[in-house]
C-alpha cells in the first residue's frame, strides 16, 4: 500500500544532517507521500553534510503556523545543530507534542530525540539515539537501546545515518499503519 494521500512534516532548521532529511524524504515521496519541511525560519535552511555546510532546502511552512492536524506523521532529523536549536523553540516542542496527543507516528534519528526530550514525550518509551545523548534520553525517562531501529507504539528512532535503510523502512511502515492508540505521551 502506497502513502498516497498521506502528508508528512519534517521539523528542521539550519544544521540538519543532510542524509537524515534527504533520504527519508525521498523514500516517502517515492511511496506517494506529500512531504513538507517545517522550520523556525522562512525561506531556506542550510544542510550540514560530513562535517561541513552543504546545500539549501526550501521551507514549506513556519512552525509558528504549522499544525499537526494537517499531517499524518512527523520526522525529526538529527545533526548536532538542528535539534539543539529546535529543542529550545516552544512552538517546535508544542508541534511535536501535538503529534503524540493525536497518536500519530513520529520518527527521530541521531540527535533528533533531543527535541522529543524537551517536548516531554519520552517517559516510559523505548528509544535509541546517537550514543552521545544516551544519558539525556535516559534522564528523560526513556529506556535506551543500542539497535539500528527501535519502534515503540508509533515512535521510530535510529542511531545515525548508517541506520537509514532500516529507519526509512520502519518509518514508512508506521505511516501506513496510521494512528497508534498507545502513541500518546506517557505521564
Amino acid at each position: 500500500m502506497k502513502l498516497t494521500n498521506k502528508r508528512v512534516a519534517i521539523l528542521a532548521t539550519d544544521g540538519f544532517e543532510r542524509s537524515e532529511l534527504a533520504s527519508p524524504k525521498e523514500a516517502m515521496e517515492k511511496e506517494g507521500a506529500e512531504v513538507h519541511i517545517i522550520s523556525n525560519k522562512n525561506g531556506k535552511i542550510k544542510a550540514w553534510d560530513q562535517g561541513q555546510w552543504s546545500d539549501e532546502w526550501n521551507v514549506d511552512n513556519n512552525v509558528e503556523s504549522a499544525s499537526a492536524n494537517d499531517y499524518n506523521a512527523l520526522l525529526v532529523p538529527g545533526g548536532v545543530i538542528n535539534p539543539d536549536s529546535m529543542r529550545t523553540n516552544e512552538a517546535a516542542t508544542r508541534f511535536v507534542r501535538s503529534f503524540f496527543e493525536q497518536k500519530k507516528p513520529v520518527a527521530a534519528i541521531c540527535h533528533g530525540p533531543q527535541v522529543l526530550i524537551n517536548a516531554d514525550v519520552l517517559k516510559g518509551r523505548k528509544v535509541t539515539s546517537y550514543n552521545s545523548i544516551r544519558k539525556d534520553v535516559e534522564n528523560a525517562g526513556a529506556q535506551w537501546e543500542d539497535s539500528e531501529v527501535v519502534v515503540d507504539k508509533g515512535l521510530v528512532t535510529s542511531r545515525n545515518p548508517g541506520d537509514l535503510p532500516a529507519f526509512k523502512n520502519k518509518l514508512i511502515e508506521e505511516i501506513r499503519e496510521g494512528k497508534h492508540e498507545r502513541q500518546a505521551q506517557s505521564v
